[in-house]
């Protein structure tokens, strides 16, 4: 299965072994996130996002939108929410 972190990563001339020093991972790690073989934590998949100016849901296929969602500093409490 194709990945976007490894389009990303091409596009954006890195190595494996430079992106995985920024992440402060292996580079043999990296290299399992990009082939599939492992799943990418949720802290490093914020942190590829804010490098890569995206979204998560952009490196998950959720969409093809690449512009990151806007910040906002609000907290969200339990009771502001309805289900």
């Amino acid at each position: 299965m194709e990945t976007r972190i490894k389009n990303l990563r091409e596009d954006n001339d890195l190595t494996q072994k430079k992106l995985s020093k920024f992440l402060n991972i292996s580079q043999v790690a990296y290299s399992y996130y990009e082939l599939n073989k492992r799943s990418i934590p949720l802290e490093l998949l914020c942190k590829l996002a804010d490098f890569y100016n995206t979204s998560i849901d952009y490196l998950l296929f959720r969409t093809d939108e690449t512009l990151p969602y806007p910040k906002t500093n609000k907290n969200v409490s339990k009771e502001s929410i309805t289900i």
